[in-house]
């Protein structure tokens, strides 16, 4: 049977109008069909038609089969490890003398003695010969291949079945929670542990900040490599849980979570695919990021309800990120109460009409066969809408100003598309 080499895709013919994108990513087979979108399942562990027919029933029975039985997300929330967090640096503060490493673009774990768990409490699961080596004592540290392979760190460690992936992981240490004293003591009994090396693990780097300029030229020569910024403990600081000052991190770009609520196609050469991501944050600010996708991520975009980690500059005066740009699908991260609500899961949708042009969308389901058209211009817009084969019904509705209808269409559009609509 075929079978995709890690990062590759393939496209197949379904249901729907368009052909479903296959993709293996670190080992972590994925669908665009519905079928695959809406299972309740950690991903790791879907699967569809589409994939069994292009591995194999044997091959997707063992590599689902294989991985520990969870047929429905747990009720109980896991519970959260005690960890230090940290504030960003507003430029108030003199750093001279504080404890300085580079700030490490990859995931987040703690080491409890046996296991790793993320921020937020989720197990994740680690080959033997992988924590071979590890003391049974809490260490706090990075799970990190590289820099500027956030999403595909992300993509082994999430995946539950042990794998041969995580070879190309480290686990970086730069804290111990459980032992006493300060960061001082703490940081040389790290080193003290790794004195003899471990194949997968070490002690990160620290070195004492000798003053701003100091700062400034480790800063710039971290972001040359393409690493995100440095991390600053403060001398003598004790271990905490929670967020506190004596951590800081210094970055002269921000980051923050937004979660996809859209699917912009794209123009140019990105013609027939994504242009861009659209996001909502927890505030309800929603904008458009179409930097820092790769080809493949535009072939395969991040699902409708994920929420991923975007780069940007600063605000503008409306709160909208400047610059914003694709870090990377977050997996610790934990969407507020009563914010910005997940969007029912569609096929992806593409940009508003331009003026004079016109969308369609179709739905086709057992009897059901519907057609829905938009055509925007300028303030006002027209609905086609009926069965399949038929003239159907026409509305003209009528706004104050081009940018009025234009909003007023992407609300429809969406709409239609949580409904089951596809573009045709």
């Amino acid at each position: 049977m075929a079978d995709l080499a890690d990062g590759e895709t393939t496209e197949v013919k379904g249901s729907a109008k368009k052909p479903y994108v296959l993709k293996n990513t670190g080992g972590v087979y994925s669908c665009s069909c519905p079928a695959w979108r809406n299972q309740s399942l950690g991903i790791e562990q879907r699967t569809c038609k589409h994939l069994r027919k292009l591995r194999g029933e044997a091959a997707e029975k063992e590599r689902v089969g294989q991985l520990p039985a969870r047929t429905a997300p747990s009720a109980e929330k896991p519970e959260a490890p005690p960890l230090l967090l940290a504030h960003r640096w507003e430029n108030d503060q003199d750093l001279t003398g504080w404890w300085m490493s580079e700030k490490l673009d990859g995931v987040r774990a703690y080491w409890d003695g046996k296991t790793f768990t993320s921020r937020l409490g989720n197990r994740f699961i680690a080959p033997d010969w992988f924590t071979a080596g590890l003391p049974d004592t809490a260490l706090d540290g990075e799970l990190w291949t590289d820099r500027k392979q956030f999403q595909k760190t992300v993509s082994i460690v999430r995946r539950q079945d042990a794998s041969k992936h995580w070879e190309a992981v480290r686990f970086l240490v730069f804290d111990a929670p459980k032992q006493p004293g300060p960061f001082e003591q703490r940081l040389a009994f790290i080193e003290r542990l790794f004195q003899a090396p471990l194949a997968y693990a070490e002690a990160h780097k620290h070195q004492v900040c000798e003053g701003l300029a100091h700062m400034q030229r480790e800063l710039a020569r971290i972001e040359q490599l393409g690493g995100e910024g440095l991390m600053f403990r403060e001398p003598e600081s004790l271990y905490e849980a929670g967020r506190s000052r004596t951590l800081l991190k210094v970055k002269r770009f921000l980051d923050a979570e937004a979660k996809v609520i859209g699917h912009l196609a794209g123009r140019g050469r990105h013609k027939g695919r994504l242009g861009s991501l659209e996001v909502i944050t927890p505030a309800g600010t929603t904008f458009s990021v179409g930097t820092g996708l790769s080809d493949a991520e535009r072939k395969n975009p991040p699902a409708l309800g994920s929420v991923i980690t975007y780069r940007f500059q600063e605000l503008t005066d409306a709160g909208v990120p400047r610059f914003p740009s694709f870090v990377g699908v977050r997996l610790d991260f934990e969407w507020p109460k009563d914010k910005a609500p997940i969007p029912k899961t569609a096929d992806p949708p593409e940009e508003t009409p331009v003026t004079g042009s016109t969308r369609r969308f179709e739905l086709v389901d057992g009897t059901t066969s519907k057609f829905w058209e938009i055509t925007l211009e300028r303030d006002r817009h027209q609905v086609r809408y009926g069965r399949i084969d038929s003239t159907g019904q026409v509305r003209v509705k009528n706004f104050s100003n081009p940018e009025a209808a234009r909003r007023d269409a992407d609300k429809l559009i969406a709409a239609k598309m949580r409904k089951g609509y596809v573009a045709v």
